[in-house]
Order: structure tokens, then C-alpha cells, then sequence
């Protein structure tokens, strides 16, 4: 396949980042940190989980292991999911990574079958590669087999009317606003059914 087919676009993203090693996570600093980030003091953090502020210093100590109550109210309170509370934020930032990507910018590439218009590119070590897809082929005749690859996909139709083929299911034919969520290890191509080339939004898993 091509150098810039959609295999290639998510191999890239993948390479974008370096692999991590998984380290202990100290609770008390993690949540610590998720305060602080928050610019929020101990009396404020202890008010928004219905804790006391004692406790909620404890925890932050390493002086007390919370129950899964206190977490859940930790986590409530921190606006995050409980799992959360126990990933550590890579590079040191704390849930506030960000890229606004403005109409016509972002980088372009074309192959025969697609035009891919790339999203979020400012941010390295991504969890999902957002792109737009003008959809040039007419046929799987256009297509030099199926497209695969892993990680799982989902797909919005923007304009003009497309058709779904996947390995495992009938030809899906869908309109604007129409969506679909698959396994991309899946063989999966795309075909625009209009005149003119139909866009859809592509959201592809990295991990």
C-alpha cells in the first residue's frame, strides 16, 4: 500500500511517542497534584468530595489508605473517574493537554482512495488519531485490498452519502449524521456513493 494510506497515518502517530515503564504510584502525591492543578487549596479539594479536611491531609501524606467511599468521593469531587486517580499523567502534565486545530489548517495527505486532513497533530504520545476524510474512491476496485491495522475505529459521516465495506458484515450504505464503531483489526474500506467526494471524521485508537 501506499506510503500514506491509513495503516501508515497510524503507525506514524504510534512512533510519534516513546513507550514508558510503569512506575509505583504514590496516591497521596497523584492527588496532590490533581489538587494543586485545580489551583484549589486543601479546605476547597476537602469541600467539592465531602470530606473532611483532616482526612483529605492524610491522604495526601501517605498517613491513611481511603476507603473505595473516600475514593469515589475523591474522584467525584476531582471531576475524574476512580481509575484515574491511579494513572499517573505522562511527561507531568495533569489532564489539561490541548490542541485546537482551526479550519484549514492541519496537515493534507492524498492517496487514490482517500485525502486525509489530519487532526490534533500538536499532541505527540496521542490515545487517538482524529482525522478528515475526503473519500475519493468510487469501488473497491479502487482499493489494493483490504485496509486493516489495530486498535478499534469509529467513523461519522460529515457530507454526501458513503458505503461501508467490512470483512465481516454486509455493505453498509450511510448519509450524513450516520455513524459506525469497529474493530479496525477488521478488514475495512470506504467508497463515496455521491457526485461529489463525501467527507466523513475518522477517530482511530492508538493503543
Amino acid at each position: 500500500m501506499s506510503d500514506l494510506d491509513p495503516k501508515s497515518l497510524i503507525r506514524i502517530a504510534r512512533e510519534n511517542g516513546t513507550e514508558d515503564i510503569g512506575q509505583p504510584l504514590d496516591l497521596g502525591a497523584r492527588v496532590r497534584e490533581l489538587r494543586k492543578a485545580r489551583n484549589w487549596t486543601l479546605e476547597q479539594a476537602a469541600r467539592q468530595a465531602g470530606l473532611a479536611r483532616s482526612t483529605l491531609s492524610k491522604i495526601e501524606n501517605g498517613q491513611m489508605s481511603p476507603t473505595y467511599e473516600a475514593l469515589k468521593k475523591l474522584a467525584t469531587g476531582l471531576e475524574i473517574t476512580v481509575p484515574q486517580l491511579f494513572t499517573p499523567p505522562s511527561k507531568g502534565q495533569v489532564n489539561g493537554r490541548m490542541a485546537v486545530t482551526k479550519a484549514g489548517e492541519g496537515t493534507h495527505q492524498i492517496t487514490t482512495t482517500y485525502e486525509h486532513h489530519l487532526l490534533g497533530e500538536a499532541l505527540t504520545q496521542k490515545a487517538m488519531l482524529p482525522y478528515r476524510a475526503r473519500i475519493r474512491a468510487r469501488s473497491m476496485d479502487d482499493f489494493d485490498g483490504w485496509v486493516r491495522h489495530d486498535g478499534e475505529e469509529f467513523l461519522f459521516v460529515l457530507t454526501g452519502q458513503v458505503r461501508l465495506y467490512t470483512e465481516f458484515y454486509e455493505p453498509m450504505d450511510m448519509s450524513r449524521g450516520d455513524s459506525a464503531y469497529y474493530d479496525a483489526a477488521m478488514g475495512h474500506n470506504v467508497v463515496s456513493l455521491s457526485a461529489e467526494d463525501a467527507t466523513i471524521l475518522w477517530v482511530t485508537s492508538l493503543s
